[in-house]
């Protein structure tokens, strides 16, 4: 699975962490930035994992800011984005089980680092139900979103 991930200053140290968790796991990963921990703005790296989950030159995203709000938002304006603000395990693996989530975002100052690689682990390790109910639910979505 090709993942991309990419943080702002408040998402980085995570990131970072998360990235070689990952990697040792054998997951393709794309590190799409912050490289430091210099302030930036959140909305530059959420555009650019959106975007390439999007293309298809990703399987799924992962997003760090401060609180993971400002992730989610920017990247759910995205066509075809299903980001998920996810705080703890039970949300993450409802969010591919049931929504088909392609972007996970978290909060660095929310949650501590443990706590989001298990989050992490049960999020690329769950599969979407395709229960045809939720099928219908994702695709009512994508309706919506096509206009």
């Amino acid at each position: 699975m090709k993942i991309a991930v990419g943080a702002d200053h408040g998402g980085f140290q995570h990131k970072e962490a998360i990235k070689t968790f990952l990697e040792e796991k054998g997951f393709d990963i794309t590190d799409m930035g912050t490289y430091s921990l210099n302030s930036v703005d959140y909305n530059d790296f959420a555009k650019k994992v959106a975007e390439g989950v999007r293309d298809g030159a990703f399987d799924r995203g992962i997003l760090v800011c401060g609180t993971g709000v400002g992730m989610s938002i920017m990247a759910n304006k995205v066509k075809g984005i299903r980001a998920a603000l996810v705080h703890d395990v039970f949300t993450a693996e409802a969010t591919r089980l049931h929504n088909n989530s392609n972007i996970l975002t978290m909060g660095g100052r929310v949650i501590g680092e443990d706590l989001a690689l298990k989050i992490v682990d049960v999020w690329v390790n769950t599969e979407f139900s395709e229960v045809n109910r939720h099928q219908r639910r994702v695709n009512k979505i994508d309706t919506y979103q096509e206009g």
